[in-house]
């Protein structure tokens, strides 16, 4: 029997005088990422989502949409094989002070959307790519290329 970990996470965004724009993170490792983490006992995966998107980047946030679930898995030292699922909602900031975790995050980022995907989509996780597709997709009206 497998064992299973639940994440969640998000793509923040806010609407202000600059027009739309799209958070982003850096992780500790210089990739570009989305905000996400594991689910703790009692919580709804929407309330791990805002959660460690406030952990994560100070932003406090309101869930709009679901945008998708990802599904893989992987080989871990003491669970054997470990099923993961990461639930991403698409959250508006309406709130917060942006700033990194310390430990976890090298930088937050604001872009506005062409320019967040130009980011994103060159120096991404893989599996976060499509994630932010969709959520241009929901804020915007059109996939981006």
């Amino acid at each position: 029997m497998a064992h299973k970990q639940i994440s969640a996470g998000g793509v923040v965004y806010r609407r202000g005088s600059a027009g739309l724009q799209i958070q982003l993170i850096v992780d500790r490792y210089g990739k570009v990422a989305l905000p996400k983490g594991k689910m703790e006992d009692g919580e709804t995966v929407e309330e791990t989502a805002l959660r460690e998107i406030r952990e994560e980047t100070g932003a406090v946030g309101v869930i709009k949409a679901p945008i998708d679930v990802i599904k893989y898995s992987f080989g871990h030292h003491i669970y054997g094989i470990v099923d993961k699922e990461v639930h991403y909602f698409l959250v508006e900031a309406v709130g917060g002070i942006t700033r990194a975790q310390a430990e976890e995050i090298n930088a937050v980022e604001w872009h506005e959307a062409e320019a967040a995907w130009e980011r994103g989509k060159s120096n991404m996780y893989a599996n976060n790519v499509p994630i932010l597709q969709k959520a241009i997709a929901l804020l915007s009206g059109h996939f981006p290329d």
